[in-house]
């Protein structure tokens, strides 16, 4: 059975698909998979079980990119296309079956995890999960000490007004590494890209020496899965980075404002959204509201928030009261 998957440009979207894809994966198992996406998270695809081949897209003017991915794959007939893109393309190559999800974005709009389960009828949501290769893991080990206790914090993202501030990254991380911290004395791992060293700087020279691991801009995408994998606690801006650290089972703390939890906060039971005291209608909702911006409107989520929704994972996933 041959299947090709055409998943997101971003990141976190791409992510976010592996839900229906580690579906697919599981009742097809002798499938041939061949997943198009951007060329940014094509390496997270490389060691799904059944994957033969990634074909990245890279975006070009007056959609180009299409007719590419099209001279790539139109010699083959599909069993089944999988088009998350909302595009015409999945009915220009032969297949026997289509499925092409329209997205709900809007007022009635669900979880992305949700939405996606839909496109299959699915009774049961199934989380998204990345698939990590032995050279990553092998890779992640010679980074992330074993056996010790590691934050990882995502202090970026994709737009300026979404990122909290780097001081309240800061503060976060003292107060839960202190002695009387819900993680005593864990270092501390700070993710981004090389791009974002910038955004990031504030936050590593924030963190002692001695306890924080540069993991900005350090290496490949699959290694980075595997960091964060190792990680004991995520705690980050609604990024890709979020996402992936929920679909390697890492407990997740995702930070939210001008951006809508309900829609794209991390998935699973490890997870929490925690958001801005004001709503995301509210902040967006504004007659300036520019995404692409330089103002901060992550201000009113407050370190006591944070620390607070860090506090209740713990206790759901522990159990422990006291931590």
């Amino acid at each position: 059975m041959k299947i090709l998957f055409v998943t997101s440009t971003r990141i976190g979207d791409a992510v976010l698909s592996t839900s229906l894809l580690s579906y697919l994966i599981r009742k097809y198992p002798g499938a041939s998979f061949t997943v198009a996406c951007g060329p940014l998270p094509a390496p997270l695809f490389e060691s799904a079980p059944g994957v033969e081949r990634v074909i990245p897209i890279n975006k070009k003017r007056f959609s180009v990119h299409w007719l590419s991915l099209w001279a790539g794959v139109v010699g083959t007939c599909w069993d089944l296309v999988i088009d998350l893109r909302a595009s015409a393309f999945a009915w220009t190559v032969w297949a026997s079956n289509r499925k092409v999800l329209r997205s709900r974005e809007g007022k009635n709009a669900v979880h992305r995890v949700v939405e996606l389960s839909t496109l299959l009828d699915l009774k049961t949501v199934v989380a998204p999960k990345l698939w990590l290769s032995e050279r990553s893991i092998e890779r992640a080990a010679s980074i992330i000490p074993n056996g010790k206790t590691v934050i990882g914090l995502g202090v970026t993202a994709n737009w300026l007004p979404k990122i909290w501030p780097a001081q309240n990254f800061i503060s976060l991380a003292e107060c839960l590494t202190s002695s009387d911290g819900l993680y005593p004395s864990a270092q501390i791992a700070v993710f981004g890209t090389e791009a974002e060293r910038d955004l990031a700087k504030p936050v590593l020279e924030g963190v002692a020496k001695n306890q924080r691991i540069d993991l900005v801009g350090q290496n490949d995408l699959p290694t980075v899965a595997a960091c964060l994998s190792s990680c004991t606690l995520f705690v980050g801006n609604d990024s890709g980075l979020m996402h992936m650290a929920a679909a390697v089972g890492t407990p997740t703390v995702g930070l939210f404002g001008p951006s809508p939890a309900a829609r794209y906060g991390p998935w699973g039971e490890h997870c929490v959204a925690v958001e801005s005291t004001t709503s995301y209608s509210e902040l967006v909702g504004a007659a300036d509201f520019d995404h692409r911006g330089s103002e901060n409107l992550m201000g009113e989520l407050s370190i006591e928030a944070v620390e607070q929704a860090v506090q209740d994972l713990w206790i759901q996933i522990t159990g422990d009261p006291d931590g």
